[in-house]
């Protein structure tokens, strides 16, 4: 059976402030969450993920899609969690090295590097009844930006996202916003 993906949290970066989109995947045993940044309240990210039936020491796993404040504030919420990025692995005391690619979260989750935003971004991969979800950074929403202002390297940026694209995903989950389809329209 295909895991289950909830955004939990629509992030934004406006005049008003940023959080980031927070997600949780179920499949099987395994207990998700990707992006517990910033928001207003940690209400917002454990409020929902009770309203699922899930207890913060029932997640097996939190994945970072990269090291900003806005996108790792609320990793300390899953003591239980093994934390996964770009580098590694790690779990209370330990720290295994294990580039990103190609890494198995769980049967239906996995990671891909997709450096641009910075050098250390990794988009998140799951397969659900309604398709691929890839969780990325590459977006902020669904209209970009054209060109991240933020970006480390634009080349990287536009080929994640044509890689990304290219995998035929049914939803993206940007970093600051709601999911969307991607289309015609959306920034290569």
């Amino acid at each position: 059976m295909p895991a289950t993906l909830t955004v939990l949290h629509a992030g934004y970066a406006n005049d008003d402030g940023v959080a980031s989109t927070v997600v949780h995947v179920s499949d099987g045993r395994s207990q998700v969450v990707v992006d517990p940044g910033m928001v207003r309240d940690r209400a917002l990210i454990l409020d929902p993920l009770a309203a699922l039936g899930v207890a913060p020491e029932d997640v097996t796993d939190v994945v970072l899609s990269h090291h900003h404040p806005d996108h790792t504030w609320h990793l300390a919420l899953f003591p239980q969690a093994r934390a996964h990025d770009v580098w590694a692995v790690y779990e209370r005391d330990r720290w295994e090295d294990a580039p990103a690619e190609g890494r198995r979260v769980s049967e239906h989750v996995s990671l891909i590097e997709t450096p641009g935003h910075t050098a250390q971004d990794v988009t998140t991969l799951v397969v659900t009844a309604d398709g691929l979800v890839a969780c990325t950074h590459l977006w902020w929403d669904a209209t970009g930006p054209v060109e991240d202002p933020l970006c480390t390297d634009a080349s990287a940026l536009h080929a994640g996202r044509a890689r990304v694209l290219g995998l035929g995903v049914a939803r993206v989950v940007p970093g600051h916003g709601p999911a969307f389809v991607p289309d015609a329209a959306t920034p290569r």
